[in-house]
């Protein structure tokens, strides 16, 4: 679980973004099921969608390898950083999908895992 809580940081703390990958259109009509304006958000290791909303799987399949580095802090130089829209993996449709860091998480090392730091600094 995310500890969120004000205080001290535990020294085994980290934090990764808060993402929003958004539907944009592109220079392409869509023909894909993902209208603009469609949205799923990822916190961690959970995406949450709206309710009711459903996104596409091979879109989906194509941008999740991208999430859990766009989730950590980058150099302001390197493309991870500054590129943010991801093409529909149909070379067909012109969908684009927006990645925007909005926020930033605190996890502990114990809460995530079960392997413990070197010299023992994870707590379960």
């Amino acid at each position: 679980m995310p500890n969120d809580r004000p205080g001290p940081v535990p020294d085994d703390a980290f934090t990764l973004y808060d993402l929003r990958v958004e539907t944009v259109a592109g220079p392409q009509p869509m023909v894909c099921n993902h209208p603009v304006g469609s949205w799923f958000e990822l916190s961690g290791e959970n995406l949450s969608f709206p309710p009711g909303q459903t996104f596409p799987l091979y879109p989906l399949a194509a941008i999740l390898p991208l999430l859990p580095a766009k989730q950590r802090p980058t150099d302001p130089n390197d493309w991870m950083t500054t590129d943010a829209e991801i093409a529909c993996p149909d070379p067909h449709c012109g969908g684009r999908f927006r990645i925007t860091r909005t926020g930033m998480t605190t996890f502990r090392h114990g809460e995530v895992t079960r392997v413990p730091l070197p010299g023992g600094t994870s707590r379960p």
